[in-house]
C-alpha cells in the first residue's frame, strides 16, 4: 500500500509529459540513485520512449523495456525497487556499483526479473528470503558484498534458478543442504565465505544438472561425500582452501564429464583413487598440499591431462612411463616429493609440454630426449634430485626455453652447443654437476640471458669474450671450475651487472680496464686465482659494491685509497703481493684478517708490520703505565665521591651496560657510537612503532636506525604467533641475504629501548617520492626498475625462504630506495613466517596493512596467505602507472583499484596513465599495468604468484626503449575476472 501512495504522490510531482509509463517509472528510479559521472543524463523527459535512453534495451514490437545494463557507472543509493513495476523487465545488471543498505522483501514484487547481477556493491544485512519467490529467476549474482549472517534454508525453493553466485561475503552458518533441492542448478558458487566449520552437505549430489561447483575457501571439514559422484555433467570441482580430511573418494572417478579438480590445500591422506582412467575429459588435477601417501596411478597417466600438480605432498614410489601418452599434458609439476625412478623417456613427445618442474625428489637417469619434441618447452627444472648422463642434444634447439634449472644433480659431459645460445632463456643454472668443455661462443645469442651460473663444474679454457655481449646480464657466477686466461675485457660493458664471481679458478692476467662502467655491480669475488697487477683506482667508483674478495691472488702495489669510498659489506685483500700504507678507514683490528699475508703493507695493525712493532710496543706500554698511575691517584683521592656517583652512573647506563647487540652481516663501526646520534635533530621519519635516524658515523658511514621505545606493541596476536615488532624484523631481516630485501646491520635489546640499524637508503621511500613535488624524477624505466627490483624481493621471501615468508604489509612507503633507484623491500615488523605458500594461511586476530593496500578477503576473513601480499604489490604497480596514491579523495568512496578499473572501462588508458610519464612508453606500461590488474583480482585465486609476476614484468620489458603509440584499444579487465588458470598459481 506504501508502495502504491508513493507511486501516485511522485507522479504527481513530475510534470506531464509524453514519456511512456516504463519511462516514467526509469525517471523515478534515476531520482532515487546518485550519479556523480552523469551516466544517466541521456533519461530525459523529452523522449515519448525510453527505448534510446543509454543503457536501456526494449522489445521491439512493444517499446516495453525488457533489460537493464547498469553495470560499472558510480551509481550511489539503495536498490531502486520501482524497477518491480516494469513488468516486463527480464533483466536487472547493477554490477560494480555502490548499491547500499540491505536487501528488502519488497524484492519480491520484480516476478518478471530472470537475471538479477547485484555483484561487486555494498550491500548489507541478511540475504532476503523472499528471493525465492521470483519463480522466474534464473541468474542470481550478488557476490562481493557484505551480506552477513546464514544462507536461508528457504533457498531451495527456487523454482527455474540455474546460477547462484554468492561468493566473497561475510556469510557465516554453514552450507544448507537444501540447496540440493534446486533441482535446476547448474552453477553454484559459494567460495571465500567465512562459514562456521562445517561439512559439504550430502544433498548436493542430488544437483544432477550440476556444471559448476566452487566452494573453495568454505572452512568445510570433515570428508568429501560419495554422494558427489552423482553429478554426472559436472565440469569444474573446486573444494580447495578448506580442511577436508579423509581420502579422496573412488565416486569421483565416476564424474565423466570433469574437467577441472581443485582439491589442494586440505588435510586429504590416504592414496588416489584407482580407476581415474574414467575421467577421459579431465584437463587439471591439482591435489597439492595435502597428506596423501602412495604412489601415483598408472591410469591417471592414460588420461588427456593438460595440468597436474602433486607437488608437496607425501607421494612416494615411481612416476610411470605411460603419462608420456598424455596428448594435452601442457604443465608438469611434482616438486617437494619423495619420487624416484626415471622420466618416462617419451614424456613431451605426444603432447605439447611447455612447463616441467620435478625439483626436489629422488629421480635419476638421463633428461629425456622428446621434452621439446612441440617446440613449446618454457620452463625446466630438474633442481635437487640424482639426475646423470649428458644434455640431449634436441634441447640445443629448443629455442622456446625461458627457465633452466638443472643445479644438485650428476650431469656430466659437454654441454651443445646451440644451449648455451638459446635465444629466450632468461635464467640459466647448471651450478653444482660434472659438466664439463668449453663456454660455446654462441652464448652470443642468448641475448636475454639475465642469470648464468655454472660453479662447481669442470668447465676449463678461456671465458669467451662474447659474454661481454649479454647486455641484460645480472649476475654471472663461475667459481669452481678449471677456467685460465683472463678475464675478458668485454664484461665491463656489462652495465647492469651485479653480480660477478669467479672463485676458484685458474684465471690470470688484471683487473679489466674501464669497470667505472659497473655502476649496478654489488658482489666482486675473484679469490684463488692467478690474477696479477694493481688493483684499479676505479673500483672506489662503484657506488654499490657491498662485497669485494679478492684474496688468494697476486696482487701487487699500493691499496687504493678510493677503497674508503665504498660502503663494504666484506672486504678480502689477504694473501696478496700488496705493500704500503693501508687507507686510514681500514687501518682496525677489526679489519686485519682482511689484510693478513701481505708481507709489504705497512700499519698498526699486529703482524702487518713486524720491523715497526717494538717501538711501538715500548710507547704502548708508557702510555699505559701513565693510565694506571693516574687511575691510582683518583682512586685514593675521591673514593667516597666516586663511590656514590657510580651508583646514578651504573643507573644513567643501564641500557647501554646491558645491551644486548647482535650484528648480521660484518660491519665497520662501534655500535655504541650510534647511541651519541640519537637526537631530534637526526630524525628522518616517525610513526606509530618509534622514530628513524640518519646516523652519519665518524667512518663517514651513513645508517638508518629505528627506534622502538618500551615494549613494542604486538601487531598479531594470533595463536601460532606472538612475537612483537622488534622480534618479527630481526627474525625475518637477520636471516634474509637479498640485493632487493633491505639489510639489517645489527640491532639492539635492551629492554627498555630497542634499536634496529639498517643500510641508508638515500632517495628514501617510493611512496614518499612518487606522490611529492619529486615525483618528476620518476621517469617509466626508472619505475619499471623499482616494480621488477620489489617483485623480486617478495618472490624471493614466498618461493626461496625456507620456510616462506609473508610480508603483510607491502606498500609504497615500505619499498626504499637507494642512490640508483634500486628497490629494496623494508619494514618486516608483522611479517609472518608460513609453513608453505599456499599452504600457510593462516587465521589473524587483527586486520594487518594499511587502508587501500588490504586484499578483500584479508578483510573479512583475517585469513593471510601469500596472495594478501600480491594483491597489496599489484597496488604499488598502480601507484606507479598511475603516480596516484592508494586512497584519494578525488576517488569518492573508491579506492585506488576501483578508480582504475572505472577509469580504463569509461575513459579509456589515457586518462590511468600518470600525464609525467613519456607516451612513447604506451605499450610497455600497458602491459605492466595488465600485471597489477592481475595482482589485485578481487578473488585470491585469480592473482599469479610472485614468481610469475616477476617472469611477466621481464616480458613486458621493451628494454625501456620508447616504441610508438600503438592503437589503444580496450584493456583486458582482470579485476573481474575469475581466472581458473591453475598454473599461474605456481
Amino acid at each position: 500500500m506504501f508502495f502504491h501512495l508513493s507511486l501516485v504522490f511522485l507522479s504527481l510531482l513530475l510534470p506531464s509529459t509524453s514519456l511512456n509509463q516504463d519511462g516514467l517509472f526509469l525517471q523515478k528510479v534515476k531520482l532515487g540513485l546518485s550519479d556523480p559521472s552523469l551516466a544517466l543524463s541521456s533519461w530525459n523527459d523529452r523522449d515519448d520512449t525510453p527505448c534510446k535512453w543509454d543503457r536501456v534495451t526494449c522489445d521491439e514490437s512493444t517499446q516495453r523495456v525488457t533489460s537493464l545494463n547498469l553495470s560499472n557507472l558510480e551509481l550511489m543509493g539503495p536498490f531502486p525497487y520501482f524497477l518491480c513495476r516494469l513488468t516486463t523487465l527480464t533483466s536487472v545488471n547493477l554490477l560494480n556499483n555502490f548499491i547500499n543498505s540491505s536487501l528488502t522483501s519488497d524484492i519480491a514484487a520484480c516476478q518478471s526479473l530472470e537475471v538479477l547481477d547485484l555483484s561487486e556493491n555494498l550491500l548489507v544485512g541478511s540475504l532476503p528470503e523472499a528471493l525465492p519467490e521470483l519463480r522466474n529467476l534464473k541468474t542470481l549474482n550478488l557476490a562481493s558484498n557484505n551480506f552477513s549472517g546464514g544462507i536461508p534454508e528457504k533457498f531451495g525453493e527456487f523454482q527455474k534458478l540455474e546460477w547462484i553466485s554468492l561468493a566473497g561475503n561475510l556469510l557465516t552458518g554453514t552450507v544448507p543442504g537444501a540447496l540440493g533441492n534446486i533441482s535446476t542448478l547448474r552453477s553454484l558458487l559459494l567460495g571465500y565465505n567465512p562459514f562456521a566449520p562445517g561439512p559439504i552437505p550430502s544433498q548436493l549430489g542430488n544437483l544432477t544438472n550440476l556444471v559448476e561447483l566452487w566452494l573453495a575457501g568454505c572452512n568445510l571439514v570433515g570428508s568429501i561425500p560419495e554422494s558427489l559422484g552423482k553429478l554426472s555433467r559436472l565440469t569444474n570441482l573446486d573444494l580447495s582452501l578448506n580442511r577436508l580430511t579423509g581420502s579422496i573418494p573412488s565416486s569421483l572417478t565416476w564424474l565423466k564429464s570433469v574437467e577441472q579438480i581443485e582439491l589442494y590445500n586440505n588435510t586429504l591422506s590416504g592414496e588416489l583413487p584407482p580407476g581415474i582412467s574414467n575421467l577421459t575429459s579431465l584437463r587439471s588435477f591439482d591435489v597439492s598440499m595435502n597428506q596423501l601417501t602412495g604412489t601415483i596411478p598408472n591410469e591417471l597417466t592414460q588420461l588427456e591431462l593438460e595440468s597436474l600438480h602433486l607437488f608437496e605432498n607425501r607421494f612416494e614410489g615411481t612416476l610411470p612411463e605411460s603419462i608420456a601418452r598424455s596428448p594435452n599434458l601442457i604443465d608438469l609439476k611434482l616438486f617437494n616429493n619423495k619420487l624416484t625412478g626415471e622420466l618416462p623417456s617419451q614424456l613431451g613427445r605426444n603432447s605439447p609440454l611447455k612447463w616441467l618442474d620435478v625439483s626436489y625428489n629422488g629421480f635419476s637417469g638421463a633428461i629425456p630426449d622428446n621434452l621439446c619434441a612441440k617446440g613449446e618447452l618454457e620452463d625446466l627444472i630438474l633442481i635437487y634430485n640424482s639426475f646423470s648422463g649428458e644434455i640431449p642434444e634436441s634441447l640445443g634447439k629448443c629455442n622456446s626455453l625461458g627457465r633452466v634449472r638443472l643445479r644438485n644433480n650428476g650431469f656430466t659431459g659437454i654441454v651443445p652447443e646451440g644451449f648455451w645460445g638459446l635465444p629466450r632463456v632468461y635464467l640459466f643454472e647448471l651450478e653444482d654437476n660434472s659438466f664439463s668443455g668449453k663456454i660455446s661462443n654462441r652464448i652470443a645469442s642468448a641475448y636475454n640471458l639475465s642469470v648464468l651460473k655454472i660453479s662447481k663444474n669442470h668447465f676449463s679454457g678461456n671465458l669467451p669474450v662474447e659474454i661481454g655481449l649479454l647486455g641484460k646480464l645480472i649476475e654471472f657466477s663461475a667459481s669452481d671450475n678449471l677456467f685460465t686466461g683472463p678475464i675478458p675485457g668485454s664484461l665491463v660493458k656489462l652495465s647492469n651487472l651485479s653480480t660477478l664471481v669467479l672463485v676458484d679458478n685458474e684465471l690470470s692476467g688484471g683487473i679489466p680496464a674501464g669497470i667505472q662502467g659497473w655502476k649496478r655491480l654489488n658482489d666482486l669475488r675473484l679469490a684463488n686465482n692467478r690474477l696479477s697487477g694493481s688493483i684499479p683506482d676505479e673500483i672506489g667508483s662503484l657506488p654499490v659494491l657491498n662485497y669485494l674478495d679478492l684474496s688468494g691472488n697476486y696482487f701487487s702495489g699500493k691499496i687504493p685509497i678510493q677503497l674508503q669510498d665504498l660502503k663494504l659489506n666484506l672486504l678480502n685483500l689477504s694473501n696478496n703481493m700488496l705493500s704500503g700504507a693501508l687507507p686510514p678507514l681500514y687501518a682496525r683490528e677489526m679489519y686485519r684478517s682482511s689484510f693478513v699475508g701481505n708481507p709489504g703493507l705497512c700499519g698498526d695493525l699486529k703482524d702487518l708490520c713486524p720491523h715497526e712493532g717494538d717501538s711501538k710496543k715500548q710507547s704502548y706500554l708508557w702510555i699505559l703505565r701513565s693510565i694506571f698511575i693516574l687511575a691510582g691517584i683518583v682512586f685514593v683521592v675521591g673514593v667516597a665521591w666516586f663511590y656514590f656517583k657510580y651508583q646514578n652512573l651504573k643507573k644513567a647506563k643501564r641500557a647501554v651496560t646491558a645491551s644486548k647487540w647482535r650484528s648480521f652481516h660484518k660491519i665497520g663501526f662501534s655500535e655504541f657510537e650510534i647511541l651519541d646520534f640519537l637526537k631530534e635533530d637526526n630524525v628522518i621519519g616517525s610513526g606509530g612503532s618509534g622514530k628513524v635516524y640518519k646516523v652519519v658515523l665518524s667512518n663517514g658511514e651513513t645508517v638508518a636506525v629505528k627506534k622502538l621505545s618500551g615494549e613494542s606493541k604486538k601487531k598479531d596476536t594470533s595463536r601460532s604467533s606472538n612475537k612483537d615488532e622488534f622480534e618479527a624484523e630481526v627474525e625475518t631481516l637477520g636471516n634474509i641475504r637479498h640485493k632487493n630485501i633491505v639489510r639489517l646491520w645489527c640491532c639492539c635489546n635492551t629492554g627498555d629501548c630497542k634499536l634496529l640499524v639498517y643500510e641508508y637508503m638515500p632517495n628514501g621511500s617510493l611512496g614518499d617520492l612518487l606522490h611529492s613535488s619529486k615525483g618528476g624524477l620518476l621517469d617509466w624505466p626508472t619505475r619499471y626498475k623499482i616494480a621488477l627490483d620489489a617483485a623480486e624481493g617478495l618472490s624471493y621471501l614466498h618461493h626461496d625462504c625456507v620456510p616462506p615468508i609473508v610480508h603483510r604489509d607491502v606498500k609504497s612507503n615500505n619499498i626504499l630506495l637507494d642512490a640508483e633507484f634500486g628497490a629494496r623491500v623494508a619494514d618486516f615488523g608483522v611479517a609472518k613466517v608460513v609453513q608453505g605458500v599456499n599452504k600457510g594461511i593462516e587465521s589473524m586476530s587483527v586486520i594487518a596493512g594499511s587502508c587501500g593496500y588490504i586484499a578483500p578477503e584479508y578483510a573479512y576473513t583475517l585469513r593471510v596467505n601469500e596472495k594478501s601480499d600480491i594483491y597489496s604489490f599489484g597496488v604499488v604497480i598502480l601507484e606507479l602507472v598511475t603516480g596516484r596514491p592508494p586512497m584519494d579523495p578525488e576517488f569518492g568512496e573508491k579506492d585506488l583499484v576501483k578508480w582504475v578499473c572505472t577509469t580504463l572501462d569509461q575513459s579509456g588508458m589515457e586518462h590511468v596513465i600518470d600525464p609525467k610519464l613519456d607516451s612513447r612508453y604506451k605499450d610497455e606500461i600497458s602491459k605492466v599495468l595488465d600485471v597489477g590488474l592481475r595482482c589485485t583480482n578481487s578473488l585470491p585465486i585469480g592473482r599469479p604468484s610472485m614468481r610469475r609476476v616477476v617472469k611477466m614484468l621481464q616480458e613486458s620489458s621493451t628494454g625501456s626503449k620508447p616504441k610508438a603509440n600503438k592503437s589503444d584499444g580496450k584493456l583486458s579487465r582482470f579485476y573481474n575476472e575469475v581466472v581458473s588458470d591453475q598454473a599461474s598459481l605456481v
